[in-house]
């Protein structure tokens, strides 16, 4: 199969296919919003399926061979938002809070595009390495935490409570405990569970996207408030953070998916574990920069466009 034919299939899959239907319903006004324990109980299953794909894989791979790898998505998490937060200084007007806070989103992750990569992948048969999942929880806290201190003393006593509310949050919890889990149980043990984890995995990742493009389609029209220059740091940033990803892990020898899910994984945007630290921490911070910029504009520019194309880096990196 080309690299055109693995693109279009990617676009054309039912879960992109199913945001893009959200995000137009929902300019048209239709009401496709999920209830609210749908939509956390969606969340926490593909938190949970995961981390378990990522244990099991992790205890197949071992430690030892995910130790570069990790080192490598260390660095990334530390080097990713200083990126952003002096690219924001050049490209807008915005305060030090509020490049911080959006340097914040920018240096973590996003579970959704990392999961739509992985169904990218699979759908293309493309192999990647089975611990990607450890890669993903690595880079989740780092960013948040760096982006708290680039603050400077906005951020006040509010860090250390900002940091357990990262720690304790549903997305890392969940996250870290199945790969706990996984590792435990190992392939043995997740076979029992697989075809619901497994079987099901892409239903439940269209019925969680059509709730994203649901807020997407909300968000729109918030686009213009931090001016031309964040709109551009929004398409930008990914595609920085995707070559910086995809060499990183083409230099720490993982595979061409493997490359193209750690280049995914740093030009994806946070919105759900950093929102939740920045509006702790740093209450002056405002949402409609940091949210817009991060769900409005950079996760339907990963969806529908940056997966394939950081698949196209890797395979020229390589």
């Amino acid at each position: 199969m080309s690299t055109t034919e693995i693109a279009l299939r990617g676009l054309t899959s039912i879960p992109v296919l199913a945001f893009v239907l959200a995000v137009v319903a929902t300019r048209l006004r239709a009401d496709l919003r999920l209830p609210e324990p749908v939509y956390v109980f969606l969340s926490m299953y593909l938190l949970l399926a995961i981390g378990l794909k990522g244990g099991v894989g992790l205890r197949k791979a071992g430690l030892a061979e995910v130790a570069v790898p990790a080192a490598f998505t260390v660095a990334l998490g530390i080097i990713t938002p200083l990126i952003a937060f002096g690219l924001l200084r050049l490209m807008t007007k915005l305060d030090r809070v509020n490049r911080a806070a959006i340097a914040a989103h920018y240096g973590s992750t996003s579970l959704v595009t990392f999961t739509a990569a992985l169904a990218f992948l699979d759908l293309a048969a493309v192999a990647y390495e089975p611990y990607m999942a450890t890669l993903l929880a690595l880079l989740e806290i780092p960013a948040i935490v760096l982006a708290l201190f680039l603050a400077g003393d906005s951020a006040g006593g509010a860090r250390g409570e900002a940091f357990r509310e990262v720690i304790t949050s549903r997305s890392v919890v969940l996250l870290t405990g199945g790969l706990f889990i996984g590792y435990i149980s190992g392939p043995q043990g997740y076979e029992a569970v697989q075809p619901f984890f497994g079987g099901l995995f892409q239903g439940v990742l269209a019925l969680f996207l059509l709730e994203m493009g649901v807020l997407v389609g909300r968000r729109l029209h918030e686009v213009r408030a931090g001016g031309v220059g964040l709109i551009l740091f929004a398409f930008v940033m990914p595609m920085l953070g995707g070559v910086l990803g995809v060499t990183a892990g083409t230099l720490a020898e993982l595979s061409i998916g493997g490359a193209t899910v750690l280049g995914v994984l740093v030009a994806s945007a946070s919105y759900i574990a950093a929102p939740a630290a920045v509006r702790l921490a740093l209450p002056e911070a405002n949402p409609a920069f940091y949210l817009t910029s991060s769900l409005a504009l950079t996760f339907p520019f990963n969806l529908v466009l940056g997966i394939p194309l950081y698949y196209l880096m890797a395979q020229s990196i390589a």
